[in-house]
């Protein structure tokens, strides 16, 4: 199936979930000025994406179930001047010839001729995200009924949020985006391999974070889904430190949570390596403890099981083990409970995995029951344990420790399938790399 072909299957199933009375109008992003005359690389709105694969600014989509011309696109004209400068547009004809609009317009159109798209459709879905048109919406909507004789029928039109139909579909990932992840997730493995093979003492944060950007782009992952995350010792208990510009020290442990983005689809890994190559006693019964809650909580991961006991699963497992070290105490039901585990464990266990890093989509129904996993979905599950160096709480031979493993998950028909395996995870993976 073409790209072409995959945006107008999503369109057309979202059409069949808001009816024939309704139309669905989505707002691409506009660019950002990063200082003065600069502005950041684009990044293109998801939701806007996800249905047109249009990667242009200041765009919008007009869908319309049961019309003769269902998807229309207003956008940028061609402009050889500000192409010259900026690079190339679709223009009207590209829009048409290139992303399968059945008609488009320049946006300069788009006040006049938008509100007559609604026709006499009465429930109008928007995806506005940063609320570019937030002033117009309601001056649209009422245009008809306030602009025709009295004696005319007139049209009163909701208002009401795309997202709460669209953002559940994209929860369930196609077979085109499966393997976009899964491209983006390999280049992310072979990344973390790039870093493993150049830690040691003294080595900045930030001169591995760009080694691990340089290995993404060898496999065209030329952006990021989020600042990477290298943070040695203590610098680990932020979990989004993101400063990345200290040395690490001898002794001290990396926590490496970066990913690569492909194609506007997300990885996202997190990895713990000590800096000298081999982890100390203590540093390594807390990382077997973490790794263990992960596998735990991977081996639940299948069709039909609920999205909290992921969590719970890897809960039980370190504060067991916690429980064992004298770390914590009580009776196990006590911990759990009371949540005894949390002033360590901290976050939350996972997240859905897709154009977003912390792709959209609910984990509850509307009467508060946790979703149950479905074939297609794509999260990560992302256990830790962080002992700040000035936590009293426990012994001294714990503190400066922070340790977190994150892996990105497939649900399939049978089970799940642990799509960033090969990015080493085992002590003795680790170690034997780094020797």
């Amino acid at each position: 199936m073409t790209p072409s072909a995959i945006y107008a299957q999503r369109r057309q199933k979202l059409m069949q979930l808001i009816g024939k009375d309704a139309v669905a109008i989505v707002c691409a992003y506009p660019e950002r000025v990063r200082s003065k005359n600069i502005k950041y690389r684009f990044n293109q709105d998801k939701d806007f994406w996800y249905l047109t694969g249009f990667n242009e600014p200041d765009a919008v989509a007009v869908i319309r179930p049961g019309h003769t011309q269902p998807f229309i696109l207003f956008s940028r004209p061609k402009d050889p001047y500000q192409e010259t400068s900026f690079g190339a547009r679709a223009g009207i004809e590209g829009c048409i010839n290139e992303y399968g609009a059945d008609t488009a317009y320049p946006l300069e159109e788009l006040d006049a001729i938008l509100p007559t798209l609604l026709e006499q459709r009465r429930r109008v879905f928007i995806g506005d995200e940063l609320d570019t048109h937030a002033d117009k919406w309601w001056s649209w909507c009422n245009q008809q009924r306030r602009s025709v004789p009295f004696d005319t029928p007139k049209c009163y039109r909701s208002i009401e949020p795309l997202a709460g139909l669209l953002h559940p579909m994209r929860v369930i990932k196609d077979q085109h985006e499966i393997s976009l992840i899964r491209h983006a997730v390999s280049a992310s493995c072979s990344a973390h391999r790039q870093v493993i093979a150049s830690l040691k003492p003294d080595v900045n944060e930030g001169a591995l974070s760009c080694l691990f950007n340089l290995e993404l782009a060898k496999h065209g992952c030329l952006s990021d889904p989020y600042p990477n995350i290298l943070a040695g010792g203590d610098r680990a208990m932020c979990l989004h430190y993101d400063d990345n510009n200290q040395a690490l020290a001898d002794g001290e442990l990396l926590l490496i949570d970066a990913g690569g983005e492909y194609q506007h689809y997300a990885a996202d890994i997190t990895r713990t390596y000590p800096v000298n190559g081999q982890f100390s006693t203590e540093q390594a019964t807390l990382y077997n403890l973490v790794l263990a809650a992960i596998d735990a909580a991977i081996e639940v991961a299948r069709p039909g099981t609920a999205w909290n006991r992921i969590y719970d699963t890897a809960m039980t497992v370190l504060s067991k083990g916690l429980l064992e070290l004298g770390i914590i105490e009580g009776e196990l039901s006590d911990v759990l409970s009371q949540q005894k585990h949390k002033p360590f464990s901290v976050h939350k266990t996972g997240h859905w995995l897709g154009l977003d890093v912390h792709d959209v989509g609910p984990y509850q129904d509307d009467a508060g029951n946790w979703r149950t996993l479905k074939a297609g979905m794509v999260f990560t599950i992302e256990p830790g344990l962080y002992f700040a160096a000035n936590d009293e709480r426990v012994d001294a031979k714990w503190r400066g420790i922070g340790i977190r493993i994150e892996d990105d998950i497939l649900i399939t028909e049978t089970g799940s399938e642990n799509l960033s395996a090969n990015a080493p995870r085992t002590i003795e993976e680790i170690e034997s790399l780094m020797a």
